[in-house]
């Protein structure tokens, strides 16, 4: 039943392809009825019938192909031993080239077995004795029809596959733009919260220490505020910088750009956190020299978020220690404080500082753990894998 189910509907077909297979069909039907005129005889009219009988199924070959091919063939044998001059073997050969390029490639085979054996038994009841130099001339025509058809499907697969290929490669290519779209946001996200919220923490910190110190000492409120004041401008410049990555090129021309944070900046910003009144130690065992820039920005970024945690959650008379140790095939990053960060009301789980930490080590094949100290207060601990 495969066969016989139609290749395409005939509604979708373009009106170009129909008005070229009926006029393939009237040139098959033309080029036969020359040799049906040099016949002559009483029966020329229904031979020139006979002929537009057989060649008219070609109309729908591109609809149905096999069955165009079954009809032609058919008509042929039935009414072709009344009158050898009324087969259309053009006709024929059409049939049998649009099964070949149409239909599936078992059905074309079977087509056209079944025009050899029946070329081969007509030119044997035609031509008696020599029968096998016309079959050879028309074995010739069928093969030719059959190689032709099947190199049309072959090539109109492959161009079908190329196409679906070009497709499949374009949506692709949008599904790993989208990805990395995410991943940039992802990244921008972090950088916004390592930044603003360590600088907002720090300038809330030296505000509560300007409220308390304005009675007792102003001078000391007011050098305070401006410490105060000299974070905010940093903040603000930080964030102008990280916010200029979703700008135009030509807008960031003029922009003033700074490099990523490196272990080299730690001294700054742990002298920032002890201005806010977080007292920090910093241990470093090993030289940071050849560490890549982004194993030194996930470090400052990891002790930054530490930190700002401290100054969050430590309470009064809390104090920190940041302690780095590099050996050849990892660095261990250790930030401890003696503050109440444990007892802290808010888990220090909840949000996206500790999200970011564990996000940022692991892309460098390492793990985060943070919790209570051994004594009291919290406890960061990172390892980075440096020969991954």
């Amino acid at each position: 039943m495969q066969a016989m189910s139609p290749f395409g509907q005939p509604a979708p077909r373009p009106v170009g392809r129909r008005l070229f297979d009926v006029a393939v069909a009237l040139f098959c039907i033309v080029t036969a009825l020359p040799a049906l005129f040099r016949a002559g005889g009483d029966h020329t009219v229904w031979g020139a019938v006979v002929i537009v009988v057989i060649a008219l199924p070609l109309v729908a070959r591109r609809v149905w192909p096999v069955p165009v091919f079954a009809a032609v063939a058919a008509s042929t044998a039935v009414l072709g031993p009344f009158h050898q001059h009324v087969v259309c073997a053009l006709a024929l050969a059409v049939a049998l080239y649009s099964a070949a390029a149409l239909a599936p490639r078992t059905h074309a085979l079977w087509c056209a077995a079944v025009l050899e054996v029946g070329v081969i038994v007509a030119t044997i009841v035609v031509a008696g004795g020599h029968w096998w130099y016309d079959a050879i001339f028309l074995s010739g025509m069928v093969a030719a029809a059959l190689g032709l058809g099947l190199y049309v499907a072959t090539r109109r697969a492959y161009l079908a596959e190329l196409h679906d290929r070009a497709a499949r490669l374009e949506r692709e290519r949008d599904h790993q733009v989208a990805l990395a779209a995410a991943a940039e946001r992802a990244r921008i996200a972090r950088e916004m919260h390592d930044v603003v919220a360590h600088h907002l923490t720090v300038m809330v910190a030296l505000s509560d220490g300007a409220v308390a110190a304005s009675a007792a000492s102003p001078e000391r409120a007011t050098e305070v505020m401006r410490s105060v004041s000299a974070t905010g401008r940093r903040a603000l410049a930080d964030t102008r910088r990280m916010l200029g990555v979703l700008r135009d090129t030509d807008d960031l021309d003029g922009a003033v750009r700074q490099p990523v944070p490196v272990m080299a900046d730690l001294d700054d910003l742990i002298e920032r956190v002890r201005d806010a009144g977080l007292p920090v130690a910093l241990h470093l065992e090993g030289s940071a020299a050849e560490l890549s820039e982004g194993v030194q920005m996930t470090v400052y970024r990891l002790v930054q978020e530490a930190l700002t945690n401290t100054l969050k959650h430590g309470g009064a008379g809390a104090a920190a220690t940041v302690r780095l140790v590099r050996s050849a095939a990892e660095l261990t990053i250790d930030i401890e404080d003696n503050g109440a960060g444990a007892l802290a009301p808010t888990a220090l789980g909840v949000g996206s500082g500790l999200v970011g930490m564990r996000e940022r080590v692991q892309a460098f094949g390492g793990d985060v753990r943070s919790g209570p100290g051994r004594q009291s207060g919290w406890r960061v601990s990172a390892r980075l894998r440096l020969d991954a």
